[in-house]
């Protein structure tokens, strides 16, 4: 999982909101409120709704986790001339 959304659960905290608050102030459903919560891949429409829901920026609500480099793979293609 390398987007984490723990910010978005933070600011919710602290302004005494509930996740059932976010799907009513951004429009986003329930299976997507769950994919949030899981660490699941979620549109950029569901961050931009955020966002502007919460007055917020993108980076305010996710974080990137770098993954390690032994666990990446990297997949290289051969250029013809």
């Amino acid at each position: 999982m390398p987007i984490r959304y723990y910010r978005l659960f933070d600011i919710l905290q602290r302004r005494k909101l509930k996740k059932t608050d976010l799907l009513h102030l951004a429009n986003i459903s329930s299976p997507t409120l769950a994919k949030l919560s899981k660490g699941e891949t979620v549109t950029t429409e569901v961050i931009e709704k955020i966002c502007n829901a919460l007055d917020v920026q993108p980076g305010d609500i996710m974080e990137f986790e770098r993954m390690p480099q032994s666990t990446m793979r990297i997949k290289t293609e051969r250029i013809d001339a």
